[in-house]
């Protein structure tokens, strides 16, 4: 499979006539993209807004963030959602990289989060650093909670790809082209019989009541583990729908950047021979969690895989799917590396999972999700401050009258992502 993404650097944000991209501005026609987006009836008020980087920009509560792209020639992406159902992963793909569609609204209670555009929060988000554009919807009055999620997670994804075709439609030339090349298991392993196989499981939060994840706009929950090439995941086969906490969220754009599969492609063929990718799920029960515990277990043994990394997406129950990940490959010889992060009271002397296993010895923090931080009140707020009261990391006494706040991580959209697209670090003194 051989994938292209013709990015077109976005380094601007305004509203025009048309919409289109010049000179690394994206230009939208605000009443074109809002009219678009109202067609659905389950929204009594839509609205577009910006929030640029550096700016005194708050972006409160954040459902998910979506790169704008479109598959070249036929103007739809996201398989299945906004896309015929087809398989992703091939040809060529127009991003607009940069650029961000967030959407907002009143949603569905604790399991959301913030984006701060400056100021001490503004690192710990990957948002801060792309020009966003801001969807914020209303549902109509008494539209049950899964039907507003499933809108408004339809709506990111729709105003997504209007973007990038308008974009190409208008012209736009990619700035650099990022290629991603690699042919079938059988094919690697013969190119390179004498490296270490190694295989990605990517948990996922896949536990109903309004956290799931999508593969090929299939609910992964009833799903099992599968292998997939992993361009698939970096061409839109994956989308987010989860509320989880809003620091280790893997929002839709975080599938398509996961930076565990760029790693592990830029060591293929090198160091080790990667062999693929398998979305997995993150059950609520216990029969569940040994399900696909030991189905992932049996697709890295039929693949002769020699060692894995595994990364969550949540925790607390999920913790307990990491250690059967950790303790099942370490005992069938597959050597495990897991990715999490840890949730240590806002002190970090407390357990950091709610599990543990003695198998699991390889492990890579994303960070403490209670850690406190203080932001100071932004110049515009986007969405509703008040949400803050019910955000996990929030409570009622955090948004303060002057407009500052005083959170845990948990509450910043993708502070502690556990698929490692964060800033969060340490070193030995």
């Amino acid at each position: 499979m051989r994938l292209e993404l013709h990015k077109v650097h976005i380094k601007g944000l305004d509203f025009a006539e048309k919409t289109h991209v010049k000179n690394g501005v994206l230009y939208v026609n605000k009443e074109e993209a809002e009219a678009l987006i109202a067609e659905d009836r389950n929204f009594s008020k839509v609205s577009i807004d910006f929030a640029r980087p550096g700016e005194k920009t708050r972006i409160i509560p954040v459902k998910d963030a979506v790169e704008p792209r479109v598959k070249i020639g036929k103007g739809n992406y996201f398989p299945g959602f906004m896309a015929p159902m087809e398989k992703a992963g091939n040809g060529e793909t127009l991003v607009l990289d940069g650029a961000a569609v967030v959407t907002c609204g009143p949603i569905v209670a604790f399991q959301e989060g913030f984006i701060d555009m400056s100021g001490p929060a503004a690192p710990y988000s990957p948002f801060s650093e792309t020009y966003n554009i801001v969807l914020s919807v209303e549902p109509v009055e008494d539209l049950e909670k899964h039907l507003y999620e499933t809108s408004l997670r339809e709506a990111g994804l729709k105003l997504a790809v209007y973007l990038a075709r308008c974009a190409e439609e208008n012209g736009a030339k990619a700035d650099e082209v990022a290629v991603f090349e690699k042919g079938d298991t059988f094919e690697e392993s013969q190119k390179y019989p004498d490296l270490p196989k190694v295989i990605y499981v990517c948990m996922n939060i896949t536990q109903g009541l309004l956290h799931d994840t999508y593969l090929y706009a299939a609910d992964l929950r009833p799903s099992l583990p599968t292998l997939i090439h992993p361009n698939e995941v970096l061409d839109g086969a994956m989308v987010s729908g989860n509320c989880v906490s809003a620091c280790d969220k893997n929002t839709t754009w975080h599938h398509c950047h996961n930076p565990i599969v760029q790693a592990l492609y830029a060591r293929h063929g090198k160091e080790i021979n990667f062999l693929g990718m398998v979305p997995t799920q993150e059950s609520t029960v216990l029969a569940g969690k040994i399900r696909a515990s030991q189905m992932n277990l049996s697709i890295a043994q039929q693949l002769g895989a020699d060692g894995v990394i595994v990364s969550e997406e949540g925790y607390g129950n999920p913790d307990t799917d990491l250690c059967l990940n950790a303790k099942n490959f370490e005992n069938a010889g597959i050597k495990a590396v897991l990715v999490s992060d840890e949730s240590a009271g806002t002190d970090g002397a407390s357990q950091s999972l709610a599990d543990a296993t003695p198998e699991l010895t390889g492990f890579i923090s994303t960070g403490n999700v209670n850690e406190m931080i203080e932001v100071p009140a932004m110049d515009k707020v986007i969405g509703y401050p008040e949400s803050i009261a019910v955000l996990s990391g929030g409570a009622e006494e955090s948004l303060r009258p002057d407009g500052s706040m005083y959170v845990e991580l948990q509450s910043i959209i993708a502070s502690t992502a556990e698929i490692g697209f964060n800033k969060l670090g340490c070193e030995w003194v």
